[in-house]
């Protein structure tokens, strides 16, 4: 009996002792944490750029002969067309999602269409340089902006009057205005595309001749104004 209790005096007092030997318990398990996505970065379109731009142009042109005796009023409105293709440079500010620039650039142009008048006289608008300075507002969703531009254009006016091989031609740098809109996307983060709509009016231009050339002095008043379709890409510099 004594042994009995003297070994269970034992295994009590070792008890504590074993205890502290044996590990700790794992912690309980923890919920996973929830997933946050990240958010893709905005598109900043601030910043510097150059780029290039072709296109098509479609219009009129009207000679207004009611000064020169003997000829009609006026050849009406005839269709001038023909292709573009020149350069462009810029720059953007954004403040939240709105957008505004600054754009300027200068084409080479072959636009040009006829109308008969007193056969076998022929009259010839025609255009070889084109160039627009504009302010430019927009909106922009992440790498899309669509936006409204208006400002100033520039271009030469070239009046060809002619019959039987003999023409006479009056060439002269014009000033007018131009307004359109487009929409243009963020490719990668400095190469831009863009599509977009202009309306040019330079004003008019006109046919002159000398009384040396024509024994009387003439001038005819020769209008221009066309639409303009263009693509253009740009290359973007850092924003600011």
């Amino acid at each position: 009996m004594k042994r009995i209790v003297l070994a269970a005096v034992v295994a009590f007092s070792a008890a504590p002792a074993l205890a502290a030997d044996l590990p700790a318990p794992p912690p309980p398990p923890q919920a996973p944490a929830a997933y946050v996505p990240v958010a893709a970065p905005v598109y900043n379109w601030s910043g510097f750029y150059v780029g290039i731009n072709g296109g098509y142009a479609f219009g009129d042109s009207n000679w207004d002969f009611s000064s020169v005796v003997g000829f009609p009023l006026t050849t009406g409105n005839f269709d001038i067309n023909g292709p573009l293709v020149g350069g462009t440079v810029g720059a953007n500010f954004q403040t939240g999602q709105f957008v505004f620039g600054v754009e300027a650039d200068g084409d080479w142009t072959d636009i040009k269409g006829s109308a008969s008048v007193c056969s076998p006289f022929t009259c010839q608008t025609s255009n070889e340089w084109l160039a627009t300075v504009r302010g430019r507002v927009g909106y922009a969703f992440d790498r899309a902006l669509i936006y409204a531009t208006a400002g100033g254009a520039a271009g030469d006016v070239k009046a060809t009057l002619s019959a039987g091989g003999v023409s006479l031609s009056t060439d002269n740098d014009e000033f007018g205005w131009t307004a359109g809109g487009g929409i243009e996307y963020a490719l990668t983060n400095n190469l831009t595309a863009k599509v977009e709509y202009l309306f040019v009016d330079l004003g008019n231009g006109s046919l002159s001749c000398s009384v040396a050339t024509c024994g009387v002095p003439i001038t005819v008043p020769v209008s221009f104004d066309a639409s303009l379709i263009r693509a253009g890409l740009n290359f973007k510099f850092g924003g600011f």
